[in-house]
This record gives C-alpha cells, sequence and structure tokens, in this order.
C-alpha cells in the first residue's frame, strides 16, 4: 500500500466557492437568472480590449509561452515603478505564495498568521512540514501578531490586506510600524489582492509595492489579476521583491508556470485602467447600499475595504448555512463562512441590478 505524507492527516482541501453549473443542475434554475456573488470575482468582467486581444491571440495557444514573461514584467515595472527583475509572475497569486514557502520553510519552522484568513497560507505552510500558529482575533491585531512571533519566532509571517474572508484592513502606518518591530529574519508576505479597493476607500489602507519592498527586504508584496481586472479565469498573479528574494523565489518556479493566453490578458488589463477605475467606483457605490441595509436591519458587519462584505447571522435568527442554502434555491450564491468556524455570510459586490435582488432577498432571510 502507498504511504502518504503524515502531513497530509492534518490538512483539508480548499473550498472553492460554488460555481454557477451546481446551482443549475442541483435547482433547475436556467444560468441567465443565477447571481454568482461568492467567489469575488468582477461582476463586469473583463476590459473588451482583454477579450479581443485573447480571440486574436488565440491561434498559438499551441505554443509554449516567451518563459521570460518579459511583455508582463514590463508592463508590471511600469505600474508599480520597479524593475523587471523585482517580479515573478504565477499561476495566480496562489502560485507565487506557494513558491514563498517552500523556499523558505523546512520541517518544523514557525509560521504565523491571523485567525480568519486565506486558507491557502495554512495548507502551503502545513505541506512544508511547518508549524502554523494563529492569533485569536477575526479581524488583523498586529499588537497580538508581535506578542506571538516573540514566542514563536516565525520563519514566514502573512499579512493579508484588505482581508480574505472578512474584509479588514490595516493601515499603512501601522504596517510599517509593525515591520520596524519585527525581526528582518521574518519574511513578511503581504498579500494585496484587494488592495486596490482599500485605497479606492481610503487612501490610508493603501500599501504600496515600491515602497514596502525598497524599505523592507524582507518583505514579499503579492497581488492578482483575478479581482479588480476580471481575470479570474486566467489564473495569473504576481510577486513584488527585493531582487535578492525575487532571485531565490524564482527557482521554485517550474518553467512556463503562466500560460501565454494569460500573459497576454494581465498585459492588456494593464493597459486598460479605466476599466478598473469605472469597477472601482460602483463597487464603493454599491458597498455603501449594503451598508446602509445591514444599519437599516440591525444586521452586523464587518467594515470592509474589499469588493465584498461580511454580515453575521443573528443569534436567535437562522445560521448563516440555513441562510446561505435558501438562497441558493433561489439561484443566489453567496460565500457561507462556517469552513472558518464564523456564522456569517460573505457577500460579493455585484452589479447594481444583481444587488437590487440580493438586498430585497436578504429582507426575507434575516428575520
Amino acid at each position: 500500500m502507498v504511504q502518504f505524507q503524515t502531513t497530509l492527516n492534518s490538512l483539508k482541501s480548499y473550498e472553492a466557492g460554488k460555481p454557477i453549473e451546481l446551482v443549475v443542475r442541483e435547482f433547475g434554475i436556467d444560468p441567465k437568472d443565477v447571481i454568482k456573488l461568492g467567489s469575488n470575482e468582477n461582476p463586469f468582467g473583463c476590459a473588451p480590449a482583454v477579450v479581443k486581444a485573447v480571440q486574436d491571440f488565440a491561434s498559438k495557444m499551441s505554443y509554449y509561452p516567451d518563459d521570460s514573461y518579459l511583455d508582463l514584467k514590463n508592463a508590471l515595472a511600469r505600474k508599480f515603478d520597479v524593475t523587471p527583475d523585482r517580479i515573478i509572475p504565477g499561476n495566480g497569486s496562489d502560485q507565487v505564495l506557494d513558491f514563498a514557502c517552500r523556499c523558505v520553510l523546512g520541517v518544523g519552522d514557525s509560521v504565523l498568521i491571523n485567525r480568519i484568513t486565506f486558507a491557502m497560507y495554512r495548507i502551503y505552510s502545513l505541506q512544508c512540514g511547518a508549524k502554523v500558529h494563529s492569533t485569536e482575533t477575526v479581524p488583523h491585531d498586529l499588537d497580538a501578531f508581535l506578542d506571538l512571533a516573540k514566542i514563536v519566532k516565525p520563519k514566514i509571517l502573512f499579512l493579508c490586506t484588505p482581508s480574505n474572508p472578512v474584509g479588514d484592513a490595516l493601515s499603512k502606518s501601522d504596517v510599517y510600524e509593525f515591520l520596524r518591530r519585527l525581526s528582518p529574519e521574518t519574511l513578511v508576505v503581504i498579500d494585496a489582492a484587494y488592495m486596490e479597493f482599500g485605497k479606492q476607500k481610503d487612501q490610508n489602507k493603501f500599501i504600496p509595492a515600491k515602497e514596502v519592498t525598497d524599505l523592507f527586504p524582507n518583505v514579499f508584496f503579492t497581488g492578482t489579476f483575478s479581482k479588480v481586472y476580471g481575470l479570474g479565469g486566467m489564473r495569473i498573479g504576481y510577486g513584488i521583491g527585493s531582487s535578492e528574494l525575487i532571485k531565490n523565489i524564482y527557482k521554485m518556479r517550474p518553467p512556463f508556470s503562466v500560460t501565454n493566453l494569460s500573459a497576454l490578458a494581465a498585459t492588456e488589463a494593464l493597459n486598460n485602467e479605466s476599466h478598473v477605475e469605472n469597477y472601482l467606483k460602483s463597487n464603493l457605490e454599491e458597498l455603501g447600499r449594503y451598508e446602509k441595509f445591514a444599519k437599516e436591519e440591525s444586521i452586523e458587519f464587518i467594515d470592509s475595504y474589499a469588493n465584498f462584505i461580511t454580515f453575521f447571522a443573528r443569534k436567535h435568527g437562522k445560521s448563516s448555512t440555513e441562510i446561505a442554502q435558501s438562497l441558493l434555491r433561489k439561484g443566489i450564491i453567496l460565500r457561507d463562512l462556517k469552513s472558518y468556524e464564523l456564522n456569517a455570510l460573505r457577500i460579493t459586490i455585484g452589479r447594481p441590478e444583481q444587488n437590487d435582488k440580493v438586498l430585497e432577498t436578504l429582507k426575507t432571510e434575516f428575520i
């Protein structure tokens, strides 16, 4: 019998958001009537120019990509005002997070994460044989991180800001003070998948990639094209750090880790920032509607700096799972946070007409 790694005994597979196809199969709902607001995708999709560029290049899919990804790295370098040798592309930002873990962690090393955070930090760390420690608070508490860091001496510390899955965000000044007090031997991963949304809502929450990695060589800044750029299906992300850090992380990268169509889509997306600006404006306006609704209905929620909002189920009402299942039968896909041990729902901010239906339906669910 095959003997598997003992670390697998403590691992759970990542639970992805429910796809539209599942709702169609289980409940017989017409696909055009399904509202999917469970995976934090851009409800407007990517820029039309990106679609056209991919269509025009589709005949090239039989060829391997240019493994230097120079066009994409140059475009990212212009956006973040860094040199291309400080950038690594990946098959989603998940992949560059995996690279970082495998580059630094050994068996028995410590990793420090927030209590409620992106599940892959724990999974990648455990795959390396590391020990994962977490704070006790739901929003990020930097003092709690510092106290625990003194005890466990982490090789890697993950800060997700704005955070997934609940949406809180740290201020730049607090993060910089935290980094000054932390050991420079700890690799600090700043997962900035939702940074554009945080910047749109509050400039004080914006952490510039160049500035933070210039000031702190032990910081690895990661981002994605899945959220604000609407390229979730293309699986394309990136990491930014010092040239020395990136040189070492690059050693973990397999050849052709990003498809040529994905790299092209991301490069073209960076040339269509007006599409992003329009989406950010709509997201902030529609987020305000959910906040107003929650206050009017006395629903506890977390102040969000992302493209989603977290609503807590009432203590003496339906559970988050009951609400999520009821909405699913009506063709509305939200994210139940039960797997994070929270009695809460995460709702991606959709298009105005989608939000009209969701908010109207939620009135009857939070009774």
